[in-house]
């Protein structure tokens, strides 16, 4: 599997990260994929998640399964 160009993605963050810009952002449009950057470093490398695997991790965010 090749890496998709994300040079022309659209990326955006959750409305709740508040002003510090310490959060990740997404994008769409990678058909099965979900790409994920750190928002400080917009240059910088980016993972890719499958759908499932994202579906998995916010719910087990949402679970506390993360202590911060």
């Amino acid at each position: 599997m090749s890496t998709p160009d994300l040079s022309g993605a659209n990326w955006r963050k959750s409305s709740l990260s508040g002003e510090t810009g310490a959060c990740v952002e997404v994008a769409d449009g990678v058909p099965g994929l979900l790409p994920v950057r750190d928002s400080k470093d917009p240059h910088g490398p980016s993972l890719l998640f499958t759908a499932d695997a994202w579906t998995a991790f916010i719910a087990a965010v949402r679970a506390g399964e993360f202590p911060g």
